[in-house]
């Protein structure tokens, strides 16, 4: 038996491999290292000392283990048997390649699907809560309140509403009919209709909370939202102001950066609009990527059911 093929060894030469020929970083050669070990553990026990020698069957034992778990691992998160299985793959796919096996046993082992992960949204109550949070009294405050009544009244993304300028948003305020241009992914344009609570709360900020942010700052930028510094306001802080309201509005749960965002499309649902309408308001590629919010509102008229009809349970 050649040494190459030795498990520990043959892990041992595609970890090198990683790091000199790919350049891969040590974060990931780490979680390669972490992976790889659990693997030849499984293998060891199997009485597999030969990476040649391993069969699909194996590779497919190893992805229910890691779901499963055992005595002295949980069960893993299908993302973390996927992530496991990747690295399993590239190691006998670089054996192949070095010669040292004839086949990758694990090219036809499929990792785990992960269940859809239903997104969060708020309860109309609670957005009214969080939108009445900010103390419009203050510069910040109109800024605050602008900025939510956007992020909600759109669909918009935190970065999509940071990024735009005075003139994305000139005539806007006093204009039913106008509707703001945002750009998405891959600058990918959209247009969205801005209703009237959120068409004043902009000018409100735009008149007289942006001025006197500005002016007490020194600065000079064409951003709609900006910071105490005068300057652009950045994703990061325009979460931050999300979270702040929400614990003031008393919302101890489920918060995001795209919370404002999932409310907007499942309250809209839940109105009855139609779903390619939602998708084009979201600047989704696929409609498959909004009807993940239909099962919200699925969910929604159950409980609605359960609670209200009296031969429900």
């Amino acid at each position: 038996m050649s040494g190459d093929r030795v498990v520990p060894r043959a892990i041992a030469s595609f970890l090198d491999h990683l790091t000199v020929e790919r350049g891969a970083s040590s974060h990931t050669v780490a979680g390669y290292r972490r992976d790889l070990a659990r693997y030849a553990g499984f293998l060891e026990v199997r009485g597999h000392d030969d990476l040649g020698a391993v069969a699909e069957a194996d590779v497919a034992a190893f992805s229910a283990a890691l779901r499963t778990g055992d005595a002295e691992h949980p069960g893993l998160a299908a993302s973390s048997v996927a992530r496991a299985l990747s690295a399993v793959r590239s190691l006998h796919r670089f054996a192949v390649e070095d010669g040292v096996a004839g086949d990758n046993p694990a090219a036809g082992v499929a990792p785990p699907r992960a269940g859809r992960r239903l997104p969060k949204a708020l309860s109309i109550d609670q957005v009214q809560a969080l939108l009445d949070a900010p103390d419009t009294s203050t510069p910040a405050g109109l800024r605050d309140a602008a900025l939510l009544e956007l992020l909600y009244g759109t669909g918009a993304r935190i970065t999509e509403i940071v990024s735009l300028d005075v003139d994305d948003v000139s005539g806007l305020t006093h204009d039913p009919d106008a509707a703001l241009r945002l750009f998405g992914k891959g600058r990918k344009e959209r247009v969205v209709p801005v209703g009237s609570y959120a068409r004043a709360a902009l000018d409100a900020w735009l008149v007289r909370g942006r001025p006197a942010l500005l002016e007490q700052a020194r600065g000079s930028t064409p951003a709609v939202f900006v910071n105490s510094r005068g300057a652009r306001l950045s994703r990061q802080t325009a979460w931050a102001v999300l979270r702040h309201h929400a614990a003031r509005a008393g919302i101890t749960a489920g918060i995001g950066p795209h919370t404002l965002r999932h409310s907007f499309a499942t309250h809209l649902l839940d109105g009855g609009a139609d779903v390619r309408v939602v998708q084009e308001l979201l600047g989704h590629a696929s409609v498959a990527t909004t009807q993940i919010y239909t099962l919200v509102t699925v969910e929604h008229l159950r409980e609605v059911f359960l609670t209200a009809h009296p031969r429900a349970r």
